[in-house]
Order: structure tokens, then C-alpha cells, then sequence
């Protein structure tokens, strides 16, 4: 666990340097001047922050899926053979050229994941946990799935959407905290908000207006999953899709009793139940299970 979060916290950290180094090459950054803020330069420093994060992160995907959660590639040629052979029918079914890398990695969760900059750079990821509990026929299901993801642009689209939330959310709290700042000043003040001040409400007002935007988010990740779901039942066949998620509607809650401590990784999560609370279900990335049973059965 120290491990991911110490390889997380790198990989941010080498996010924000290629950043600074891109606001430096282009002259941007600075926002404010005397006659107020400058919402050109303000817009362009958010998307360039929102946009540029999600991107660089997405390039990333594979390698710190490979290094945080201990993904090993498996090829036809070793133990895991019949896993990587499913996989690539399923997507030479789904139309991708470049075959997807396909790893496991040892957890006992019930979970597999797809990943990648682009439908013909991308990989899939399973747990060992899976493939001991599931049979052949679940597991294809959960395989066509995550192929699916891919096929349809699902991790591009997704960093757009966030990315998109994220300049918006970038330049409302900055506006926000500019303006309040400014209303806290005595009127015959003309000098700048005290830049600590500026810094302390920007900080808060990224908090409330990212909590405020999660449920966007998690809308949109809601109804890619359905997509997929879809998408998995026209590559593998509406009952082998069927058949993965009552596995996993079945398996799921036993796990959670057996062993709590084991939590999905919230930034791969896939085939994962979402929480019960109609309140908590806003900010859920995943459908209920039944749910998601219930409308493949329609």
C-alpha cells in the first residue's frame, strides 16, 4: 500500500513539473493584474491544468497500472494462455487491430479493469481473485466487457469529461475567490487581496465546487458502463454477460465479510458494485448490480 501511495504521489508530482514547464514555455500563469482578473489568460491557465493532468494521465495508464497495482503481462505462450486468447478474439470481434496487453495481478477482489491511451494502445487487466472464483463462461463475460471499454473510447472519453470538469471547476473557484477576496477588502484599499487570503479561499472553493461537479462525473461513468455492458453481451453473448454479474452480485458481499481490508483501487475499478444509498449512488462510477442485470435482461 505504502508503495502505490508513494508512486501515485511521483507520478503527480512529475504531472505538475511537465506542467510548470508548459505554462513557462508559453508565458502563462499569471491571471491577475492591476485592473482585476484576466479571464483569457485565467480559462487558458484552467484547461491547460484540467486538460493537460487528465491527458498526461491517461498517456500514463498503463505503466502506473503495471507499477501501482503489481500488473504482470501474461502472453499465449505461458499458464495464462486461454485468458489472452479470449481476450483477443473478443477484440478482433470488437474491430481493434492492435491487440490489447493483458495482465494479472494478485489480489483477491473480484475485479478486472481496461486501460490505455487508445483503442490500439490499451490493456486488461485481471485479478487472481477472479479468475478463481469465476468459470470460463463468467469470465469471458467480464473479458467482453472490459473490451467493450475499449472499443468504444471509453478511457478517452472519460479524461475529456473530467478534464473538462476540471478547468471549469479551476476557473469558478478562482473567480469566486477572487471576488470575495476583493469584497473583504476595506473600499478605499487599492492594494492586491493578501495572496494567502486568495490562496486559502481558492483551496476551499476547489473543494466545495469538485464535490459539487463529482456527480457529473459520475453520471457519465454510470452510462458508460451500461454502454459496455451492452457492448459485452453483442461481443460475448447476452448470457455469458449476464451470467458475469450475477457472479459478481453473488460473490461480492461474502468477500467484503471475509476479508474488509480489501478495498478496489477507486482509480481502476470496473466491474465493482456502486453503493446502496440513493444519495451516495450521485457520486457512484458504477450502476447497481442489479440494475445493470435488470436492463441487459430487457
Amino acid at each position: 500500500m505504502l508503495k502505490r501511495i508513494l508512486l501515485m504521489f511521483a507520478v503527480s508530482l512529475l504531472i505538475s513539473i511537465m506542467i510548470s514547464i508548459i505554462f513557462s514555455i508559453l508565458g502563462i500563469g499569471s491571471y491577475i493584474a492591476q485592473g482585476g482578473i484576466q479571464y483569457g489568460p485565467l480559462m487558458a491557465f484552467c484547461l491547460l491544468w484540467g486538460m493537460g493532468g487528465s491527458f498526461i494521465s491517461l498517456l500514463l495508464s498503463k505503466k502506473i497500472a503495471k507499477w501501482t497495482m503489481g500488473v504482470q503481462i501474461v502472453t499465449l505462450e505461458g499458464p495464462h494462455r486461454a485468458t489472452v486468447e479470449k481476450v483477443h478474439r473478443l477484440a478482433r470481434r470488437a474491430g481493434i487491430t492492435e491487440m490489447p496487453e493483458v495482465g494479472i495481478y494478485q489480489s483477491p477482489e473480484v475485479n478486472a479493469f481496461a486501460t490505455g491511451r487508445s483503442k490500439n494502445s490499451s490493456m486488461v487487466a485481471v485479478s487472481t481473485g477472479l479468475l478463481s472464483l469465476m468459470d470460463d463462461t463468467e469470465v469471458e463475460g467480464v473479458l467482453a466487457h472490459e473490451v467493450a471499454h475499449i472499443a468504444n473510447g471509453d478511457m478517452v472519453t472519460m479524461t475529456l469529461v473530467q478534464g473538462v470538469v476540471n478547468a471549469f471547476v479551476m476557473f469558478l473557484s478562482r473567480v469566486v475567490a477572487f471576488a470575495l477576496a476583493q469584497a473583504m477588502k476595506d473600499k478605499d484599499d487599492d492594494r492586491p487581496a493578501n495572496p494567502w487570503m486568495m490562496m486559502g479561499l481558492t483551496m476551499l472553493f476547489d473543494i466545495v465546487f469538485g464535490f459539487l461537479a463529482a456527480p457529473i462525473v459520475a453520471w457519465f461513468s454510470r452510462y458508460r458502463e451500461f454502454r459496455a455492458d451492452k457492448g459485452g453481451a453483442d461481443l460475448a453473448g447476452k448470457d455469458k454477460m449476464i451470467a458475469a454479474l450475477e457472479s459478481l452480485q453473488r460473490a461480492y458481499p461474502q468477500l467484503l465479510l471475509e476479508d474488509k481490508s480489501q478495498q478496489p483501487n477507486p482509480n481502476f475499478r470496473s466491474m465493482q458494485i456502486s453503493s446502496k444509498g440513493a444519495f451516495m449512488q450521485l457520486f457512484s462510477t458504477h450502476p447497481p448490480l442489479e440494475v445493470r442485470i435488470a436492463a441487459l435482461k430487457r
